[in-house]
């Protein structure tokens, strides 16, 4: 953890007088934390062969959360001052009403570093991120003659976190994050193809964006455009799907991964409430959610609450093993928390979460698991989906794939969507590569109004007859 407080040590707070608040408030609570956040962030936005967008923002701010039994308040503020924790002690407070409940052990602490506090936002010059981008933009056209339009995104954010807790518990966490993006679109007469593709994760832009990775970038973004141009409709009815390694693993984490939080499991609303123990996927299929992966997108040193991330086993050989908890969950439920509590900023409260959350590889061959199937598709990238949480159920879009034939990979095609359930489909997994792979890092997750960075992957995986649904007639 970092050594210095740019909360205390460099501002008008007093950690003395800060803890003696939060003492105060949180007197007879079951839990609580105060959460402090320094933001800095930043966006730029190549288009059309011209910067067309760049924006820079800082901010900062505080949230109070004072827990009795399952009811927590919470209060937030954007001015770090003495006067506004205060003033959001005594809101929260009210959350006692009489209770007297005995404060939650505090987490243990860590010296474990997943990445270097290095500002990528610092780290290089603003002319120079914009040559970068043009860079980007001539070598992507000068690919290909059929390529019309290009975007290339870069995003940065160095997030600074410190929690204290009741009794002088203190962390701090230093988070570096970026994302790059190319976009392209191909046209041939009437024909137009789409490609996107993105890397990121927790580091400096200098670590991730040399030459041979930026134009890895670029050469992607391309090649997934113009199979785009050349796809046919796909087409639509029951029959086995084969998922690619990597991104698709975004499936996994819709349909079954959310079903695995520990607010919906303690509430019952999940699709696997009360299943603990039992089978919900097939033999072989084991899932984890890992928030130490050095660097990964996805990954913390710490929660949200101050807990060390773990790697949490949630299906082992088909058996639910575990939920994804933070405190307040873990305690109702009387579990150990696992380091899932996150939340988007000092504005909101933190939740249960996924961090980097795949599925371990098996013993096949990505070839054989392809030519084991008669008729089907292989689906190698996703765009949108929507899932219910409660039920399971999903709709995936499917940004890249393929009919199979005869166990040959055949024509790409274009509109096919994946309809299902996701306790279903885990029971419906018959064959499982050993070619797991992490996506690039680019996810980000939606829970409750809130968006934080995630991770998903998956190796090579047969799903028998599921729903296919296609915009090919006839």
């Amino acid at each position: 953890m970092p050594d210095a407080s740019i909360f205390f040590d460099s501002s008008e707070l007093d950690l003395t007088a800060t803890q003696r608040t939060l003492d105060d408030a949180l007197a007879g609570c079951d839990d609580g934390e105060l959460f402090l956040e320094y933001n800095q962030s930043e966006s730029l936005l190549f288009d059309d062969g011209k910067l067309k967008n760049a924006s820079f923002d800082t901010r900062q701010g505080f949230g109070l959360r004072a827990v009795s039994g399952e009811t927590a308040a919470y209060a937030h503020a954007s001015e770090l001052s003495k006067e506004a924790i205060e003033r959001a002690a005594k809101s929260v407070s009210a959350v006692r009403g009489g209770h007297s409940g005995t404060m939650s052990t505090a987490p243990v602490g860590t010296n474990r570093k997943l990445y270097l506090p290095d500002n990528p936002i610092d780290g290089m010059a603003f002319a120079a991120k914009v040559a970068l981008l043009q860079d980007v933009d001539s070598y992507t056209r000068a690919l290909d003659s059929r390529v019309t339009q290009v975007s290339v995104s870069l995003h940065g954010i160095w997030q600074n976190v410190e929690i204290l807790r009741v009794g002088g518990f203190s962390v701090r966490d230093v988070r570096p994050l970026v994302r790059f993006n190319v976009s392209v679109v191909t046209a041939s007469g009437t024909s137009q193809g789409t490609g996107h593709y993105g890397i990121g994760g927790r580091q400096t832009y200098e670590e991730f964006l040399n030459t041979q990775s930026w134009q890895s970038v670029a050469d992607e973004a391309l090649r997934q455009s113009l199979v785009s141009l050349e796809a046919e409709p796909a087409p639509a009815g029951e029959m086995d799907v084969v998922l690619g390694p990597g991104w698709p693993g975004i499936l996994l984490h819709e349909a079954v991964g959310h079903g695995l939080e520990g607010d919906f499991n303690r509430k019952k609303t999940g699709a696997f409430a009360g299943l603990m123990g039992e089978r919900i996927a097939a033999a072989g299929v084991t899932v984890v959610d890992d928030g130490t992966i050095s660097a990964r997108r996805g990954s913390l040193s710490i929660d949200d609450e101050g807990t060390p991330t773990n790697c949490t086993t949630l299906i082992e050989d088909g058996i639910l093993v575990g939920f994804m908890q933070d405190r307040l969950n873990a305690r109702l439920m009387n579990v150990s928390p696992t380091g899932n509590g996150r939340r988007q900023s000092f504005a909101h409260s933190p939740m249960p979460r996924m961090t980097n959350t795949y599925m371990l590889s098996g013993d096949k061959e990505p070839e054989e698991i392809l030519s084991s199937v008669d008729n089907g598709l292989y689906a190698v990238s996703f765009g949108g989906g929507q899932v219910d949480i409660t039920s399971g159920n999903f709709v995936f879009s499917c940004t890249e794939a393929y009919k199979v034939e005869n166990g040959k990979i055949g024509a790409p095609v274009k509109g096919a969507t994946l309809i299902g359930n996701g306790a279903d489909a885990m029971m419906r997994v018959s064959m499982i590569g050993n070619d797991m792979e992490l996506d690039p890092g680019i996810g980000t997750c939606g829970k409750a109004g809130q968006g934080v960075p995630v991770g998903v992957g998956q190796p090579t995986m047969r799903i028998d007859r599921i729903t296919v649904g296609g915009t090919a007639t006839g």
